[in-house]
């Protein structure tokens, strides 16, 4: 659940680990923990039982992407917002291709918010389509174990909680973005209530992803760190810690010494809007130099989701529907 700094709350996951090149030599950024494309290029990214729309707002529509210009489309969206806003640091295929794109993405869906006033061609010569403004890319527990586990597994050691909760099924959320012109109320709403309904759609128990802050230097960081370690780190049974490698210690001043309110102010928007949401904060932070940011650990349990949250799209995620 990575952060836009001081944008919108609509960024996730988007962290990447060393390159590495199949037998095809097609390169792909891929995690320590041995990710691999199924044999013979089976797909297990599609929603097959996904609607054709999961709700809309005037001119925005969010759904699933159905095709693969949508992705690419996506992951040009992707790399506009890391590489070219942002100080994340591509390799040369990506700049070659300006997309950012890995090998999670063939087993991912990809959430899509398309402004239907704003047709463009995916092609010189193509049928003008909507034009793609924000994304989210989900990964299903059952799509992660048969490729190699999921993308956070490269910073917090999640198969411990996954492990101990064998019943349940669990969602990562990632790379999330949206065009500068539609960090807005309305876009981000429209995002939430597409992942609402994803999670309605396929039973998802718990939410799980990183969130950022825009520096590298955790003393820097002392106030905001503090506040989520002594105010909002996950119970026993859901914590999760960062890999012993990777962990950075979040407790960095006592509880009575935060202020809470100064805390809140540097708080970036996507993980106060998850605090907002009932959500759950990891143990220790991880500093991704890679991408100029660190890390902390979102978990979010679909049971322990605020009431007011579930009520204001609806039980069946109604509120938006087409």
């Amino acid at each position: 659940m990575r952060q836009q700094g001081k944008l919108s709350p609509t960024r996730l996951v988007r962290k990447f680990m060393p390159i590495h090149r199949d037998s095809t030599g097609v390169g792909g950024w891929l995690p320590v923990h041995g990710f691999a494309l199924p044999r013979g290029g089976v797909d297990t990214r599609r929603s097959n039982d996904a609607p054709v729309s999961l709700g809309r707002i005037g001119p925005l529509e969010v759904r699933i992407a159905r095709k693969a210009f949508e992705i690419k489309k996506a992951q040009e969206l992707r790399y506009h917002v890391f590489y070219e806003e942002m100080s994340a640091i591509a390799d040369g295929h990506m700049l070659s291709t300006g997309r950012d794109a890995d090998a999670f993405d063939d087993i991912c869906d990809h959430l899509l918010v398309l402004d239907h006033d704003v047709p463009e061609r995916a092609k010189p010569f193509g049928r003008r389509k909507p034009k793609i403004v924000a994304t989210y890319r989900l990964l299903r527990q059952s799509a992660a174990e048969g490729c190699g586990g999921f993308y956070t597994a490269g910073e917090y050691d999640i198969q411990t909680l996954i492990d101990a909760k064998p019943d349940l099924k669990f969602l990562e959320l990632g790379r999330s973005c949206v065009l500068k012109p539609y960090r807005n109320k309305r876009t981000v709403e429209l995002l939430w209530h597409g992942i609402w309904a994803y999670v309605l759609m396929h039973g998802i128990d718990a939410m799980i992803g990183c969130a950022s802050f825009e520096n590298t230097d955790p003393d820097c960081l002392a106030l905001p760190l503090s506040f989520l370690h002594h105010f909002n780190r996950a119970p026993e049974e859901w914590r999760v810690r960062a890999l012993d490698e990777r962990y950075v210690e979040m407790n960095r001043m006592p509880a009575e010494a935060v202020d809470l309110r100064a805390a809140m102010r540097e708080m970036p928007p996507l993980i106060k809007g998850y605090l907002r949401l009932g959500a759950h904060i990891g143990d220790g932070a991880v500093v991704d130099h890679q991408f100029g940011t660190t890390d902390v650990l979102i978990i979010a349990p679909v049971a322990s989701l605020s009431a007011r949250y579930v009520n204001y799209y609806g039980s069946g995620a109604e509120r938006f529907a087409s």
